[in-house]
């Protein structure tokens, strides 16, 4: 079952270019699953790196802010766009040209697979 949700994930990514890699985390970094192109950096994916959304999604809501939906970070090769779907994180890296709205809209596609995957997790997805 593993394997037949991550072809699905990569046949999603693919349909948008630039996007190098999913990782669907929990809310401290630890990895449920990863899907990769063969372009995927190491450096984002690192767990001390995932883990940082918690940290600025608690930050956020002490600002007034309200609960974070989504994350997005430029940096000067990657674009990270990270999607807060507790009790799991969705991280996608991309090159730093990579249409955001697209990104955006692979969110409905994806979120069958979080439900299974927060069984995995031990909680119910929301």
């Amino acid at each position: 079952m593993v394997e037949e949700i991550k072809k699905n994930i990569l046949q999603m990514i693919q349909k948008v270019p630039g996007v190098y890699s999913v990782l669907i985390t929990d809310r401290d970094g630890v990895q449920v699953l990863k899907v990769n192109t063969d372009k995927a950096p190491e450096i984002p994916m690192r767990p001390g790196f995932l883990s940082t959304f918690a940290l600025a999604v608690d930050q956020g809501g002490k600002l007034g802010l309200g609960k974070t939906k989504t994350l997005i970070c430029s940096y000067p090769q990657y674009l990270i766009v990270q999607m807060n779907k507790l009790p799991l994180v969705v991280t996608f890296i991309a090159n730093n040209s990579c249409n955001v709205g697209h990104i955006l809209a692979l969110e409905k596609q994806i979120e069958p697979t979080l439900s299974v995957l927060s069984l995995a997790v031990g909680e119910t997805y929301m």
